[in-house]
């Protein structure tokens, strides 16, 4: 099946061309997949399990690297620089914010899962420090429930709590692309809609790829939807149209419930 690709006049920030993942010996877990992610817009991969959507995501930060049996062949580029040539993979993934479906808590403090990473790249204001932290932790609402106990241990939080602390790490580096795989996975329905009236304010300043299995999700947030469906590319447009006038009937029967 042919990909239907959007127009996109805005500025690209991550673009995939022709892009193939192997496992090992297996099928591929990606087809030939070509998209553009423009920069500051919400950017949704939605799809079926085992479609391909978070190996897509993986790609971008070369997280994907730590699978050794994993292979990439095409390109996968960040403002127009192709990642598999780059010799600093640090300083990509520092530009680069991940948070994966499960909350993985540092053993310090509230504080310091957040402050750690600006630390290490030579942050060292206490009253800098200190109002990153808390604008994170805004961002990631999650202030109120914890302002009172910046010094407890990160993984002594709820699961849902831990969670909203990870989204507060990965938005201390200042990213210029937050990569969030099922970030609501664990979180309660309010928290989470608080949660995406941050996202819209945020890709003011940055880019968002948000992987969800909630196709609702999809609609309320992004401003362009990518559809996945058997580890191939089968539609991407402006959400709205992927929505209400699919050019696939597989994106219409998928985004109407009809499967998945």
């Amino acid at each position: 099946m042919n990909a239907t690709s959007a127009n996109v006049a805005a500025v690209e920030k991550v673009g995939f061309r022709d892009v193939d993942v192997y496992y090992g010996s297996k099928k591929k877990a990606i087809q030939d997949v070509s998209l553009s992610i423009p920069k500051n817009s919400i950017f949704a991969i939605i799809g079926p399990a085992n479609s391909g959507k978070t190996t897509l995501l993986k790609c971008i930060n070369r997280t994907i690297d730590f699978v050794p049996s994993a292979k990439v062949e095409g390109q996968v580029a960040v403002d127009g620089v192709d990642v598999s040539r780059l010799r600093n993979v640090f300083s990509l993934r520092r530009r680069i914010g991940m948070v994966f479906p499960l909350p993985v808590g540092l053993p310090m403090s509230v504080y310091d899962n957040v402050a750690y990473a600006p630390r290490m790249s030579g942050m060292r204001r206490g009253a800098e420090l200190d109002a990153l932290v808390e604008k994170c932790l805004r961002q990631s609402a999650l202030w109120d429930e914890v302002k009172d106990r910046l010094h407890m241990l990160g993984t002594k939080l709820s699961g849902g709590q831990q969670q909203r602390l990870t989204l507060a790490r990965a938005l201390s580096l200042r990213p210029e692309i937050l990569c969030l795989d099922e970030f609501s996975i664990a979180i309660d329905p309010v928290t989470t809609m608080k949660i995406e009236d941050v996202l819209l304010e945020l890709k003011n300043e940055m880019t968002i790829v948000l992987v969800t299995n909630l196709v609702q999700q999809a609609h309320r947030l992004a401003d362009y939807t990518a559809f996945l469906n058997d580890s191939r590319l089968v539609e991407v447009d402006r959400t709205e149209k992927i929505f209400t006038e699919p050019a696939q009937q597989l994106t219409y029967d998928y985004v109407s419930g009809h499967f998945g």
